[in-house]
């Protein structure tokens, strides 16, 4: 049977030809990696980025960049402890540290391409395509089949492809120029727009698939179809990572707004635990606040399933390097802990997605990004088939600088250029611009 290869799939090589840096002294590779994305603009710009709830005035709810840090910290401790389990299967120069800081690094980029407002700024752009494509405006006129399918299905999963390999940095000369490996761990969908399915996921637009292709092919991916591999095994640990802090720390946020209370929290928390914390009876009889205890609740439901997912992994490393796994980590895990995190999910889809203010905040995203959109693609539209601006769309062009899109390039790839603009805004940023532009101006 063919199955991939830790030899390939740990490879160090970087893209754009760059030296590996295996010999260096002090870090290897993978923590360049590691350094590259923390020092990146479109990293820090993820701390004024929505996680659940736009625009909150409280510092206690998480950020994009908050939430990205926390997966980081339990991929990192995924990586390690299959790092461990696998030792004598990994090359010579790979360390479980190694293995911990490939995931860690991977977990820090995997939101790197989430547009203003998070999942809600997708919809938007989405939809707003679809109303262009469906009033008769002409502005998808002339595009291919698979360009306009990328357009009506912004991803942030593909536009973190395309900042890591094309945007940050390197300008279209390999981006990040991270390792083989660590780009392979953050796609959690290798594949193209035209195996989306239902959902709407894939991990690259027609303008990176050549360097899907690649990323591929040097770690010995196994093919699925044109333009479709199967997941980095690493991947996997990833989605674990993404997934247990999102269904945890979804609820703590809720509970922090006041949209849930302490006890069907620390239900939920308990249940993914097993077992409460040593000191917690103590804590109670205390009286200590409901933040500290949550966080006591917390990190044990964390770490029993840190541990349970690291196990399965190595339990089911033939099927990971087979590519034909087909349930994620947590499901295989003890039935309580599986059921905990469903019931996490299914508690913050009922009560906090649904909560009036966040509704009418994403109604805002809806508005803003509209204003955006149709300022900045009527602009390359124009551009693009007149050879020049009006005065508004030069001073709407004049926003983007060295960025701007020249009249000779492909209509995709000019509003490639507006969406890596608009995609890279902060939530504040991204309303201040819309009001702005809709005659609100504040001056000096």
């Amino acid at each position: 049977m063919t199955q991939m290869t830790w030899q390939r799939l740990l490879d160090p090589s970087r893209l754009h030809g760059e030296r590996s840096g295996r010999d260096e002294i002090g870090r290897s590779p993978f923590h360049k990696d590691h350094d590259r994305i923390v020092f990146a603009g479109s990293f820090r710009r993820l701390g004024r980025k929505t996680q659940v709830h736009p625009l909150t005035d409280n510092d206690h709810i998480h950020t994009r960049l908050t939430h990205s840090l926390e997966v980081g910290c339990v991929g990192r401790s995924l990586g390690m402890i299959v790092g461990e389990g696998l030792r004598a299967r990994l090359p010579a120069w790979i360390t479980p540290a190694d293995l911990g800081v490939i995931v860690q690094a991977a977990c820090l980029g995997h939101d790197i391409g989430n547009p203003p407002f998070g999942h809600a700024g997708e919809y938007a752009i989405r939809d707003w395509f679809k109303r262009a494509e469906a009033d008769g405006s002409g502005l998808l006129e002339g595009l291919s089949e698979r360009e306009r399918a990328d357009l009506l299905t912004y991803e942030g999963n593909a536009q973190g492809f395309r900042i890591v390999t094309q945007i940050e940095y390197n300008q279209f000369r390999g981006g990040m120029r991270l390792t083989t490996a660590t780009l392979g761990t953050l796609l959690k969908y290798p594949w193209t727009v035209e195996h989306a399915g239902a959902a709407g996921k894939f991990g690259s637009y027609q303008s990176e698939k050549a360097l899907l292709a690649e990323v591929a092919q040097r770690l010995g991916l196994l093919p699925r179809g044109e333009g479709r591999w199967c997941r980095h095994p690493l991947a996997w640990l990833v989605e674990a990572a993404d997934d247990i802090c999102y269904a945890l720390l979804d609820l703590e946020d809720g509970l922090e707004m006041g949209i849930l209370r302490f006890e069907e929290v620390a239900e939920v928390l308990l249940q993914i635990a097993g077992d409460p914390p040593p000191d917690y009876a103590t804590m109670q009889r205390q009286g200590v606040s409901q933040r500290r205890r949550i966080a006591a609740l917390r990190g044990a439901a964390m770490e029993r399933a840190v541990n349970d997912v690291g196990a399965v992994f190595v339990q089911h490393e033939a099927e990971l390097l087979a590519g034909t796994l087909q349930d994620d980590l947590l499901e295989l895990c003890h039935p309580d802990l599986g059921w905990g995190v469903k019931a996490a999910k299914q508690l913050a889809r009922e009560r906090i997605f649904q909560n009036e203010r966040k509704a009418k905040l994403e109604i805002g995203a809806y508005t803003t990004l509209g204003i955006l959109l149709e300022a900045f693609i009527g602009a390359a539209h124009e551009l693009h088939h007149t050879g020049s601006s009006s005065f508004k769309h030069q001073r709407v062009l004049a926003l983007i600088g060295e960025n701007t899109p020249l009249p000779s390039w492909s209509l995709y790839a000019s509003y490639r250029r507006m969406l890596d603009f608009i995609g890279g805004m902060t939530d504040h940023y991204a309303v201040d611009l819309a009001q702005e532009m809709g005659g609100r101006l504040k001056g000096d």
